[in-house]
């Protein structure tokens, strides 16, 4: 399963670059409101700087299929890199299935349910982001219906990969691993908890102060 990062944050961005492990980006308009920069175009191309080889999505706010398509038609002009993320609905899908015919990636974002999934990778959807943490909020499992996704679209050849979202904590990603997802896109927050373990720093610091004693002991 391949990681990325959902942030807009530049300095976390960086950070999440330096590790070697993240694989792609995923913004919203609450996450690049959250940076507090309001040139979002010059954020969306440093982002897509720093992530060259990987898919940055940038998501449309146009509830129209003809405003989301030109929307995102635009903003493959931006960098090569994009991947244009529309809000699940029919006049998302209109845009999606537009979109795909012109060569253009899409990410359909706020898919909770398999029959939605359906819909997004017929309409030729790159990605399909499925929300774990907000089923999760609302008392339904969200880690079950993203594995039924998982299976539902298994038994075609559909062209979509499932991306996990909406991560809250660790679990969740080894959860969205065992389920099948192809993607996670994980807050950096989240991102540092995956590495740590007591047992790995205690272990670490049992092995520094055991080395320390015997060079003390050699010298």
């Amino acid at each position: 399963m391949k990681l990325f990062v959902d942030t807009a944050d530049l300095n976390e961005i960086r950070e999440a670059a330096s590790l070697g492990v993240i694989s792609g980006v995923t913004t919203n308009p609450t996450l690049l409101a959250k940076t507090g920069n309001g040139n979002v175009k010059a954020t969306i191309q440093e982002i897509c700087q720093i992530f060259p080889n990987a898919p940055v999505s940038m998501e449309v706010i146009s509830d129209d299929a003809e405003g989301m398509i030109r929307e995102g038609v635009d903003f493959t002009t931006w960098a090569s890199n994009i991947y244009v993320k529309i809000p699940f609905g029919v006049e998302g899908m209109k845009a999606v299935s537009a979109l795909t015919a012109k060569g253009i990636k899409t990410n359909v974002t706020l898919v909770f349910s398999p029959a939605q999934a359906l819909l997004a990778a017929s309409a030729g959807a790159s990605f399909i982001s499925t929300f774990v943490g907000r089923l999760d909020d609302i008392g339904h499992d969200g880690l079950t219906a993203t594995a039924e996704i998982v299976e539902l679209l298994g038994n075609y050849d559909f062209n979509s990969e499932v991306l996990a979202a909406s991560i809250r904590h660790p679990l969740h990603v080894v959860q969205a691993a065992q389920a099948g997802c192809d993607i996670a896109t994980i807050p950096m927050k989240v991102i540092k908890q995956l590495y740590k373990h007591p047992l790995t720093e205690s272990g670490i610091a049992s092995f520094k102060k055991d080395w320390e004693a015997f060079n003390t002991v050699i010298v």
